[in-house]
């Protein structure tokens, strides 16, 4: 029987957009909550397209923004340019689009969980799941703690035996920069989970200063899409 030096009715591994909303969700019904990531500084850090809504994203920040989510919140604070996408066809394909600055919505996340009640937030590696009975009872950090959960929510993303592919070099990465969750991914093996990958894509950068931006037009935002964005239409307060 392992020994564990503190206990949470929910644990969620990894602070991307998916384990912020599972993490305040959960402490939001009342429950002891713990959130467990690499970089506290880079909760819900955003993409190098800071870009929140769409077509296809859309309506996901949408519902979940309905069910009481956060992302919407941290997108309409941290907006600089708001567009709704498609405006001059059919109201099906039309979808509000926000472009965030990455760090004012990271740390409005931030804030955001910080203010909850019954929410912890740690910076900690997990490298196992801790079972008897093939039950899990909890988790192990990488400094030897281990904690015990009534449930156990992975939000791992890109991080869990992440590799980064740039030409024809590769390296055990989650992001550029950040490493990978590689025990934690032996862990789940072990168990006798599958791990695969899926592929994202970044464009090619272009150096600015070898651009000509005379034969551009600039495409501003709108204030139509200002009026459909997330959680205005609820009227919601930030918590």
């Amino acid at each position: 029987m392992a020994r564990f030096d503190e206990s949470y009715d929910v644990i969620v591994v990894g602070g991307g957009h998916a384990g912020c909303e599972a993490a305040v969700a959960s402490a939001r019904i009342g429950v002891k909550t713990a959130l467990y990531s690499f970089d506290l500084d880079l909760l819900a850090q955003m993409s190098c397209n800071p870009a929140i809504g769409g077509i296809a994203k859309g309506h996901l920040v949408r519902e979940i923004d309905a069910l009481g989510g956060i992302m919407g919140l941290a997108a309409d604070k941290s907006g600089i340019q708001f567009r709704l996408l498609n405006a001059s066809r059919g109201p099906a394909v039309q979808a509000p689009r926000c472009q965030s600055d990455k760090v004012k919505y990271r740390n409005e996340i931030k804030r955001i969980m910080l203010r909850q009640p019954n929410l912890s937030i740690y910076q900690s590696e997990v490298v196992a799941l801790i079972l008897e009975k093939n039950q899990v009872l909890g988790i192990q950090t990488v400094d030897g703690k281990n904690i015990a959960g009534n449930a156990v929510i992975l939000t791992t993303g890109t991080f869990l035996n992440g590799l980064i592919h740039i030409g024809d070099q590769r390296q055990k990465a989650g992001r550029i920069g950040e490493g990978a969750s590689k025990k934690l991914a032996e862990c789940i093996q072990k168990i006798g989970f599958q791990i695969g990958r899926l592929k994202t894509g970044t464009p090619p950068r272009i150096n600015r200063n070898t651009i000509d931006y005379s034969f551009f037009k600039e495409q501003t935002g709108d204030h139509l899409a200002a009026d459909f964005m997330f959680f205005r239409i609820y009227e919601r307060k930030t918590p």
